[in-house]
């Protein structure tokens, strides 16, 4: 018991000592850390219903794929988070005997166009198509229109106008 009394109080005069010598170092400097979004502005995507305009998609047969493209633009309030367009294709009955989804990785700015890409495995069935828009956090409410206009591509238009007429 005496044994087990001094092996206890040794015991905490070496904690003592040794938490002694480590207090009195100096700590060791933290890293710097800076924030990711540091300096950036960074907007929310909208939550719900969203609208969206298309043009009309433009569908053409590569090897054993068809493929459809379409400009998208975001017309709502604020950026849509990864905008989803699926083609389903019927045949002359009308049985679905098919279909492809293309997508926008990321999100997509209110006011921007983007080009979506849709590719399906060929049937010889195909008869008509379909399209169903969906984006991460809602609906969305698909307007077609004839002709997109890009805003960033008008402004890059009038760029090269000025510096053509600089020359």
């Amino acid at each position: 018991m005496i044994r087990a009394r001094s092996l206890f109080a040794a015991t905490l005069v070496g904690v003592s000592f040794a938490s002694g010598v480590l207090s009195a170092q100096a700590p060791a400097p933290a890293p710097k850390f800076t924030p990711i979004l540091a300096g950036k502005q960074f907007t929310a995507p909208v939550r719900g219903k969203v609208d969206v305009e298309f043009t009309k998609p433009v569908t053409k047969r590569e090897k054993d794929l068809v493929v459809t493209t379409l400009d998208v633009k975001n017309i709502s309030d604020g950026p849509i988070a990864r905008l989803t367009v699926e083609e389903i294709w019927y045949d002359k009955g009308g049985e679905v005997i098919g279909g492809g989804r293309g997508a926008i990785n990321g999100v997509l700015p209110a006011g921007k166009v983007q080009t979506i890409e849709i590719k399906t495995p060929y049937n010889s069935r195909f008869n008509a198509n379909n399209y169903k828009f969906t984006h991460a956090n809602g609906s969305v409410e698909p307007k077609r229109v004839d002709k997109m206009v890009d805003p960033d591509a008008e402004a890059k238009a009038a760029e090269k106008k000025a510096a053509a007429a600089k020359k």
